[in-house]
């Protein structure tokens, strides 16, 4: 049995047919729909108020003032730091109900530019720390040699007066042994020496032996006399050298730690008596 063709049924007239947009047009209604919601949420997103800003300008103010650099140089965080501190000045000042005066203007420019200059004289200290070492290590060697010249000039001082004090003692020491000898013939009963040689002879061992007390007397005064002159010498050689030793050892002590930090801390704190100072002229004026 043959199957007959069957004509495909008609759709009625009043049917509606549902309309199906291409995948092209659906992106770009989804694209569309982000934007008008990223638009939405710029214009609800919260505008900072004055007081929030100028809240936040002090603090800000505040914390750069308090900040400390680590290490050395301290130089290499100048420029960030300075960067930082405009950065917050530039945002205050852009604030659209701010609307900054010229006092506030000017003392700020005054400040910054007096920091700037305070933190170039810094740099240029940390940049000279090489020379200062080298200074320090100069100024120490020639104190070490002016110690060794005295120490030299004082032994040898003190080998030559005690050559001749030893000599001076060994001939008293004769002279009194000799003067023993002389008194035990005055008292015995010696023969072959007449009683005028005997006093001859004691007076002339009396005579020596004063004449070499009063040079041993005289060696010994000339070696402190001496010893007292090369001291004079070497202190006054030595102070001028140790001065200087003080002088570069502070300057490389004081690269040791951030001496920028009172600088900086007065800067901020001038600008955030210039922000209050300008908060304050506001309100008398829509007063």
């Amino acid at each position: 049995m043959f199957m007959g063709y069957q004509p495909r049924a008609k759709t009625p007239r009043h049917t509606i047919h549902e309309y199906r947009k291409p995948l092209r047009e659906k992106t770009k209604d989804k694209k569309l729909a982000h934007r008008r919601l990223d638009r939405q949420q710029q214009e609800e997103k919260h505008t900072s108020t004055e007081r929030e800003i100028s809240e936040l300008t002090l603090k800000q103010l505040h914390n750069l003032g308090s900040q400390k650099f680590g290490s050395f140089p301290f130089s290499a965080h100048f420029d960030r730091w300075l960067a930082n501190v405009e950065a917050v000045l530039g945002e205050f000042q852009s604030h659209p109900t701010i609307g900054v005066d010229d006092p506030f203007v000017s003392k700020c420019a005054e400040t910054l530019s007096a920091i700037k200059h305070q933190l170039e004289d810094r740099r240029r200290m940390e940049a000279s720390v090489g020379q200062e070492v080298k200074n320090l290590s100069d100024h120490r060697n020639r104190l070490q040699q002016i110690k060794t010249e005295y120490s030299t000039a004082t032994s040898s001082l003190r080998g030559q007066k005690n050559t001749q004090i030893r000599r001076l003692y060994r001939r008293i020491d004769q002279l009194k042994k000799e003067q023993d000898r002389i008194i035990r013939i005055k008292t015995g009963f010696w023969r072959g020496i007449s009683k005028k040689e005997r006093e001859r002879r004691e007076i002339a061992i009396v005579e020596e032996l004063t004449e070499t007390q009063m040079q041993l007397e005289l060696a010994v005064m000339d070696l402190k006399a001496a010893q007292k002159k090369l001291r004079d010498d070497y202190e006054a050689k030595k102070e001028p050298v140790v001065a200087e030793v003080r002088k570069f050892q502070k300057k490389i002590d004081a690269l040791d730690t951030d001496g920028s930090l009172e600088e900086r801390w007065f800067a901020c704190e001038t600008l955030i008596d210039a922000v209050n100072s300008f908060l304050q002229r506001k309100t008398a004026q829509q007063h």
